[in-house]
């Protein structure tokens, strides 16, 4: 699989909502960098993170703009994520179905024809501001 089907395949399993597709995708050592987060190591801690990001958040990511290197080794995505706060998250406002509408992007690394690490970058703030409804 080429590197930009591998990115393509790695939304639309994130936007059919199959987990299992998208772990398929994953490097068993994968290093995800959760955006203002700490570092996570691993597919399990990745599969973890999915579960929870499911309990509390329902997202659909469109305008995808995949951009890769010559060798196949890195990429990036620029995309949209259309949400809904459905889940209250630890330490984040109460979630009561608060829809957001988001800027974002995302780094990769890819090891043997599959995501290694991914980086994903957001306006934590913009965001805040959307599902707030006090600010």
């Amino acid at each position: 699989m080429i590197i930009r089907e591998l990115i393509e395949a790695y939304y639309a399993a994130f936007n059919e909502g199959d987990t299992p597709r998208f772990l398929e995708l994953l490097h068993d050592d994968v290093v995800h960098d959760v955006n203002q987060g700490e570092r996570q190591i691993g597919k399990a801690a990745f599969e973890e993170f999915a579960a929870h990001m499911t309990r509390c958040y329902r997202e659909r990511l469109a305008d995808i703009v995949i951009m890769t290197n010559a060798d196949g080794t890195r990429a990036a995505a620029e995309f949209v994520v259309h949400g809904e706060y459905i889940g209250t998250d630890d330490g984040l406002p109460e979630a009561n179905g608060q829809r957001y509408v988001l800027p974002a992007g995302a780094f990769f690394e890819i090891n043997d024809g599959r995501v290694a690490r991914i980086s994903n970058y957001y306006n934590m703030t913009d965001w805040l501001a959307q599902i707030d409804k006090t600010a």
